[in-house]
């Protein structure tokens, strides 16, 4: 059983890797404008919230240094996203932008690290309440799929909605459930639950209802920039709902 949730948390460390590199495109373009025009810095923030925490979480749990790999990998990589942000965030943006970075990204895990530490001297103790907060703060940033199927519902389409991006976001939660699953992992299969089970699932059925309906009123029509615009942003918030 061990075995298998070694090869599973494998597969699942390779999906978050890619998911976590996903908007190096959204980022180029930043880089390239030098401004970060409409795109919002709160789904990175949160996002390097998260894998901070589920880093520090791996790593006080014993057998779960799957989950601190792929979390630190992911809070490396956010903490450059967000680097950006604040690089290219406009002047009025800005300051706010640290301001919350500072808040989310630095005090909160500090502290949240310290109370646990001083709290609790057992390291299974100290465990369970990180992996509480983690689960907790999953569930109260990623649970409700509601927002992001809001857009579809509204606009009755699907075209601003990546169905792959969506698809395998929900397939990256689906291993870490089954994972979670075989690891006797209550505060990451509460986690999992929340953000890529039923919430995915609910999803997909949403996208696909209204996909099979833009197929038949978009036949022979293309996309303009703007529409590749809202895509990116509609993906980002997808991402940031799902990839941990």
């Amino acid at each position: 059983m061990a075995e298998a949730s070694f090869y599973i948390g494998v597969v699942g460390n390779v999906i978050s890797v890619l998911v976590f590199l996903s908007p190096v495109e959204t980022f180029w373009k930043i880089v390239k404008r030098k401004s970060t025009e409409e795109y919002k810095s709160l789904p990175y923030i949160c996002t390097l919230l998260g894998s901070s925490l589920w880093t520090y979480y791996g790593i006080v749990t014993p057998g779960e240094y799957l989950v601190s790999t792929v979390n630190g990998f992911g809070a490396l990589v956010e903490i450059i996203y967000v680097s950006l942000f604040v690089l290219y965030a406009p002047r009025h943006l800005k300051l706010h932008t640290i301001v919350v970075v500072s808040m989310l990204n630095v005090l909160f895990p500090i502290a949240a690290i310290a109370a646990t530490r001083s709290a609790f001297k057992d390291e299974k103790t100290r465990s369970q309440s990180m992996g509480f907060i983690c689960a907790g703060l999953n569930i109260i940033m990623y649970g409700s799929p509601l927002s992001a199927m809001k857009t579809v519902v509204t606009t009755k389409s699907v075209k601003y909605m990546p169905f792959w991006l969506s698809f395998f976001l929900f397939l990256n939660g689906a291993i870490w459930t089954v994972y979670a699953s075989l690891q006797h992992d209550v505060f990451l299969l509460m986690a999992k639950e929340s953000s890529g089970g039923g919430g995915g699932e609910a999803e997909q059925e949403e996208e696909e209802r209204w996909r099979k309906r833009d197929d038949k009123d978009t036949k022979g029509r293309t996309g303009c920039g703007a529409g590749w615009e809202k895509t990116t942003h509609a993906a980002e918030k997808i991402r940031f709902r799902f990839i941990f």
